[in-house]
């Protein structure tokens, strides 16, 4: 059995999603920054593990259901804070961690991911944009993360490089794309449209006809 951790920002305008502005306002951003976290919350509480903890930065709200440990947030730049997460969260089980950006990963593909781990390697699911969307640790170690560039096109790359440099032996999941720009989240509702993120943008893009203008 391993734990379960999500790595996310409490969903609010002007600090969540902004990448999806314009077209998109900061509030419509905030919104659908958190459907994308209810949607991956409601897969990760699908999926039998021994704890499911939410790290998070800010304050948890109404969308946060029962069933998560919330721990703040703890570093800097993201490497410290994802550093920090493994950590802090550690309870003697491998731990698999997943960020709020791919709504549209399944409890299916978390249970893979955790059936690899059994094998006692690390799991590493990269992304379309180069980064990544998953990473699951039989125990936590801060040279895994500190120093690795984030947020850059090599940044999945250069992971799983950090990871084999230290003699971790690492297993690839399905490559997902992470929801950046307005094109992703359109690319995702199209082809998940069950998800509440999906409905949300449906209802936002009839409200303003933003589908329609951009193709």
């Amino acid at each position: 059995m391993i734990d379960l951790l999500v790595i996310a920002k409490a969903p609010q305008p002007g600090g969540s999603k902004t990448r999806l502005c314009p077209p998109f306002s900061y509030e419509q951003a905030a919104v659908l920054a958190e459907e994308a976290l209810v949607d991956t919350l409601n897969s990760v509480a699908a999926v039998a593990s021994e704890r499911r903890v939410l790290v998070l930065d800010g304050e948890p709200g109404s969308w946060l259901s029962d069933g998560f440990q919330v721990m703040s947030q703890r570093g800097t730049g993201l490497d410290e804070r994802l550093a920090s997460a493994f950590e802090d969260a550690h309870d003697g089980r491998p731990m698999l961690l997943v960020g709020m950006d791919t709504p549209q990963v399944t409890p299916s593909q978390l249970q893979g991911a955790a059936e690899l781990m059994r094998e006692g390697c690390a799991v590493l699911g990269e992304a379309l944009d180069g980064g990544w969307w998953a990473i699951g640790l039989q125990e936590p170690r801060r040279e895994i993360f500190e120093g690795v560039p984030m947020s850059t096109p090599d940044t999945g790359r250069l992971q799983r490089e950090r990871l084999e440099r230290l003699g971790i032996k690492v297993a690839s999941l399905e490559v997902l794309r992470d929801i950046d720009t307005a094109g992703d989240a359109r690319a995702v509702a199209e082809e998940h449209p069950h998800l509440r993120f999906s409905k949300m943008l449906e209802s936002m893009n009839g409200r303003s006809g933003w589908n329609r203008r951009n193709g």
